[in-house]
């Protein structure tokens, strides 16, 4: 299933409000690409959505990919905060970033990207047939792995645990930016998510217990100073010292989220393949 075509429908109308053709070819250039699909994943034991937002002009083949990691009670089709697929598109076009996409899955709504219930593990699924899927439709350089992570709230979570185990593989990422990571910091507020079995399992996961484990990964972060997940999110800061830390009004919603949108863009693109090998 394809779901770019309400951009296009959206361009059409503009064009006839306006009643410049030049307007309606400005917007289509640099309207993005969302494509919506089911694939059986083995490692969760179910079809799961798999969404695919690619730059309007982009490489034919083997386009880098970012992996979005949606929130707590989400899916794929919700896991890019407003704004992010547009603006994206946008950079892209107009030479702000090297092209990139971005890749998002369904996760489970409340599993933290982890095995929380046996035979379900999200995280097997990004690490291992994530790459099979990207490759099989020619995206994600040769191996189809996702250069970069990204994802808000749980997906926070999720992205700095997946920065951890590509690391552990020794694949690790070129660059992670986390939208406030839903890191608690006491116990009784985890267990009420009902994601870990018990304290143990939630301490040998918890990225605040394991800051070293990300390595040299480049990290980025945004939160808002009214965040539920401020505190965490700062405790993540100073033990991870990340490459970008940015911490301003706003609460644990999806105006804040959008607000992050251009400077997560920006950073995630100084790491894609392209811009990375000009540095070199």
């Amino acid at each position: 299933m394809v779901l770019g075509g309400t951009a296009v429908l959206a361009t059409a109308g503009l064009a006839a409000l306006t009643g410049s053709s030049a307007a309606y070819r400005s917007v289509v250039a640099t309207a993005p690409d969302i494509r919506s699909e089911s694939v059986f994943s083995r490692a969760r034991g179910q079809y799961v959505g798999l969404v695919l937002i690619l730059p309007p002009e982009r490489p034919a083949q083997r386009l880098p990919m970012v992996a979005v990691l949606h929130a707590r009670g989400g899916t794929a089709r919700g896991a890019t905060p407003n704004g992010m697929a547009r603006y994206l598109a946008q950079s892209v076009a107009a030479g702000r970033v090297p092209p990139f996409g971005l890749v998002a899955v369904d996760g489970g709504p409340y599993a933290y990207w982890h095995e929380s219930d046996p035979g379900d593990d999200p995280m097997a699924m990004l690490l291992d047939e994530l790459p099979v899927w990207l490759a099989a439709r020619g995206l994600g350089g040769a191996s189809g792995q996702p250069f970069a992570a990204t994802g808000t709230s749980m997906g926070g979570f999720g992205a700095l645990v997946y920065t951890r185990r590509r690391r552990e593989r020794g694949n690790p990422l070129a660059a992670t930016g986390v939208i406030a990571p839903a890191l608690l910091t006491e116990w009784d507020e985890m267990s009420e998510r009902e994601a870990f079995r018990d304290r143990r399992a939630w301490a040998a996961l918890d990225p605040l217990r394991h800051p070293d484990s990300l390595g040299d990964t480049p990290l980025g972060v945004w939160c808002g100073t009214s965040d539920p997940f401020v505190a965490g999110t700062r405790r993540l800061v100073r033990h991870a010292h990340p490459e970008v830390a940015v911490f301003r009004d706003g609460g644990h919603t999806g105006d804040f989220y959008t607000s992050a949108v251009p400077g997560l863009v920006s950073f995630l693109g100084e790491y894609a393949p392209e811009r990375a090998e000009s540095r070199t």
